[in-house]
């Protein structure tokens, strides 16, 4: 069996500058090969500290964060092929899923939708993708 720290050689770690990578140690996302898993994400602005108000904005931060992350991967929003999201009450779903749908048209990633109780009350979005790059293939 393979060492925890050595079995990591093969992947590459993405991370955003969150103080909760770094307290609870895990990447904001990790590359293998082609594919890319994106941790999940909030609306939460890492440069500011700050969540964005409202379920529109923090979906747009969300998608910022997101972009952000695949950037760094070589890859880009276009690149998702699979989305998990979790909306903290039913009332959202319908901005939520503007957003997503301005932001995904054409796209059109595999996606699934629960309403969850997240870690903070003030949380309404939270999604983990993947993606699929060929870039440098």
């Amino acid at each position: 069996m393979r060492d925890l720290k050595t079995a990591s050689k093969d992947r590459r770690r993405i991370f955003s500058g969150s103080e909760f990578e770094r307290t609870y140690s895990y990447s904001r996302a990790v590359v293998v090969g082609p594919h890319i898993l994106l941790s999940g994400t909030t609306g939460y602005d890492y440069a500011t500290s700050t969540l964005a108000e409202g379920a529109r904005e923090q979906t747009l931060q969300l998608f910022r964060n997101a972009a952000s992350a695949f950037a760094q991967a070589g890859a880009t929003l276009a690149d998702v092929v699979r989305v998990r999201m979790y909306i903290s009450g039913a009332e959202n779903y319908e901005t939520v899923m503007a957003v997503f749908a301005e932001t995904f048209r054409g796209i059109d990633p595999a996606c699934t939708t629960v309403e969850a109780g997240l870690f903070d009350p003030a949380i309404i979005v939270e999604m983990d993708m993947d993606a699929v790059s060929h870039v440098g293939a």
